[in-house]
């Protein structure tokens, strides 16, 4: 009887896996049929990405890619709800639906900085009800424990930074796709073990794919929009929240400071964040004005293409990653 139990258990496990394989295998090309119906869509609707000083193309684009990458996750999400599979906590979709619902209105309505800021401390306090929330800065700064009101405000205070550092760099062709699929990649490869979002990950990873042929397409190019950069640095956050609790634990003989690891993960866009705020502040400008001073728009009028800007602005900031990680 234990030996047919066993090898039942053992045949659940090989049909699980051979699911899972296959989900991941269908989701590029399904991606890129998303894409492809939200890119008619838009166009039938002429819901267009308007040019002005500060756009790198000179021709019809959409901003539909953040939807195009949320809808493939979340049909090949429900799909695996309905067989009755945990993947990861299906409740995530609803602060990563909210912030993706908020950036397609501001791509389309152009919204007022008050009310995205306001739904970004709501979406911020229904993760922190959902567990994730900073409680411990593992001696940095010489503190470790802390106060619930302070972790929340913390918490609170990462979101709203890293969101919109995210959705700062968004600003030409590969740059913040790569950035998030860089961040991922990163957190799940010095993890013990898979995290609970190792899945949502995965198919995040795999849907964003079909976007690097979009972005570069000389005509017809789809954006990831605000809709997709809120969405995906509302996932970013989600990870970092991980990272920053009790249940994350790096390989077997890598000792590093959470709370450090964690700023050295989204160092790049946090640099460019508090960089061209400064630059703003120092000429009176508000800080929450678009303008070209960002790392790739520097980069962008030395004629660079955009997918050596990326590479290049990837290239270091992982290589910084690891040096200052080294020196931990």
């Amino acid at each position: 009887m234990h030996t047919n139990i066993t090898v039942l258990k053992q045949y659940q496990k090989v049909i699980y896996i051979y699911t899972m394989n296959t989900l991941y295998l269908i989701t590029i090309p399904l991606s890129f049929l998303i894409h492809f119906i939200f890119q008619k869509l838009f166009f039938k609707n002429k819901i267009f990405d308007t040019f002005n000083e500060r756009t790198s193309h000179k021709t019809l684009a959409t901003r539909s890619g953040g939807v195009g990458v949320f809808v493939t996750v979340f049909i090949v999400s429900l799909f695996v709800y309905l067989k009755k599979i945990d993947l990861f906590d299906y409740s995530l979709f609803i602060p990563l639906g909210i912030m993706l619902i908020l950036g397609i209105y501001d791509d389309i309505h152009d919204a007022d900085f008050k009310l995205k800021f306001l739904l970004q401390i709501i979406v911020a306090k229904i993760l922190i009800d959902q567990g994730y929330v900073i409680s411990n800065y593992y001696g940095f700064l010489g503190l470790y424990e802390i106060p619930r009101l302070l972790a929340q405000a913390t918490t609170l205070f990462v979101f709203i930074v890293v969101v919109n550092s995210i959705n700062f760099i968004d600003g030409i062709d590969g740059l913040a796709i790569s950035e998030v699929i860089k961040i991922i990649l990163l957190i799940e490869f010095f993890s013990s073990k898979n995290t609970p979002l190792y899945s949502l990950g995965v198919l995040t990873i795999l849907s964003i794919l079909p976007l690097f042929y979009y972005n570069f397409k000389k005509k017809r190019k789809v954006f990831l929009g605000d809709g997709g950069s809120l969405f995906l640095g509302t996932l970013v956050v989600i990870y970092i929240l991980h990272v920053l609790s009790p249940q994350y634990d790096f390989k077997p003989n890598l000792v590093f400071n959470k709370t450090l690891f964690s700023i050295l993960i989204v160092f790049y866009p946090l640099f460019d964040l508090l960089r061209v705020f400064l630059i703003r502040l120092m000429r009176n400008k508000s800080p929450f004005k678009p303008d070209q001073n960002h790392l790739h728009h520097i980069l962008h009028k030395k004629n660079i293409k955009p997918v050596y800007n990326v590479l290049l602005i990837q290239s270091i900031s992982v290589l910084l990653f690891f040096i200052f990680l080294y020196f931990d």
